[in-house]
């Protein structure tokens, strides 16, 4: 266990080092960490044993030898489920980093020259997907003549492993362990309302306000928690809101607001426009939470296509243009 007194963090960064700088690492001991991975990932010792093809027994025991040799609890286990030290979540994040970096080098050295080919399916939420995925789409084939793509515009969470999806642009906080996350940019969140209604009604001045307002809500997201917002002490809390409309479709939701309706809660790459052409007024920005993010999710795979590779790497490298926001 970590010395009393010392960094919890330190401490495993330090046993992680000390861990990839042993000139004698064994296949033995680079497969115990990727077992580690496995067994976090999937929740249990039975399910990674399965998806290796090989015994709970043998799963166990090389558990057992990790924590052994790194001299530190990594996993709590009971009959009914495994959870993981805060040591193992920090040897986790940091296992998954190199295992990645990894499998980025081999492929990078395997496929050398080659070009990217197949078939590309992508989810994305149907309001971004349209105005921020699909543009870019035709560019890239132009790049890429072998690759064809599939894109699949709809607001739902989309099982990437169980529906075949190469990759799924996520808008978001991201609660799902057993993905990749790629963050491509920072997602911002605004409170607006058309000056129309802000005419008839006021414009809330605190969170507590919006009791008294009417709000357009998202359906079928995680809006149904509530609406973010800093509070005085500085946490982020969900505000829950009440209003006569509530539409999954965010164009709809988008039109709603623009008529005058109510307030609405949407993400500042969708109504940056209409801001700044005055159809929109935000509100409540001093209450603002942080931004969330713009994700690239991947199945968590050791040997991941080219062509989702360049993907990626266009969506984050348009993203991360400033000006790119500010056009479109």
């Amino acid at each position: 266990m970590a010395p009393p007194g010392a960094s919890s963090i330190l401490y495993t960064q330090n046993l992680v080092s000390h861990f990839y700088q042993d000139e004698a690492l064994s296949m033995g001991k680079f497969r115990q960490l990727e077992s580690f991975v496995s067994v976090a990932t999937l929740g249990s010792l039975s399910a990674a044993a399965r998806a290796e093809g090989v015994a709970p027994a043998m799963m166990a025991r090389r558990m057992n030898a990790l924590e052994a040799r790194l001299g530190i609890k990594l996993m709590v286990r009971s009959t009914r489920r495994l959870s993981l030290t805060a040591e193992g979540m920090l040897l986790f994040n940091e296992a998954q980093r190199i295992l990645r970096e990894l499998a980025d080098a081999e492929n990078r050295v395997a496929q050398g020259s080659e070009q990217p080919s197949g078939h590309l399916r992508i989810s994305a939420p149907a309001g971004f997907g349209r105005r921020h995925v699909a543009p870019l789409l035709p560019q890239f084939l132009s790049n890429h003549p072998k690759v064809t793509v599939t894109l699949d515009l709809t607001d739902r969470l989309v099982d990437l492993i169980e529906e075949r999806y190469d990759c799924a642009i996520r808008i978001g906080d991201l609660d799902d362990s057993s993905i990749i996350g790629v963050r491509l940019a920072d997602n911002r969140r605004v409170v607006v309302a058309a000056p129309s209604y802000l005419a008839l009604h006021g414009a809330p001045r605190t969170p507590d306000d919006l009791a008294r307002h009417n709000c357009l809500t998202f359906g079928g997201s995680n809006q149904s928690k509530g609406w973010l917002f800093r509070q005085a002490d500085g946490q982020v809390k969900p505000m829950r809101v009440k209003g006569n409309m509530s539409c999954s479709d965010g164009s709809v939701l988008h039109d709603w607001t623009l008529q005058g309706y109510g307030l609405a809660w949407r993400s500042l790459w969708e109504v940056r426009e209409d801001l700044a052409h005055g159809r929109l007024v935000s509100v409540l920005d001093d209450h603002a939470a942080p931004a969330n993010g713009i994700f690239a999710m991947l199945a968590e795979r050791k040997h991941l296509p080219l062509r989702v590779r360049a993907l990626v790497d266009l969506l984050r490298a348009t993203y991360a243009q400033e000006s790119y926001w500010a056009t479109h």
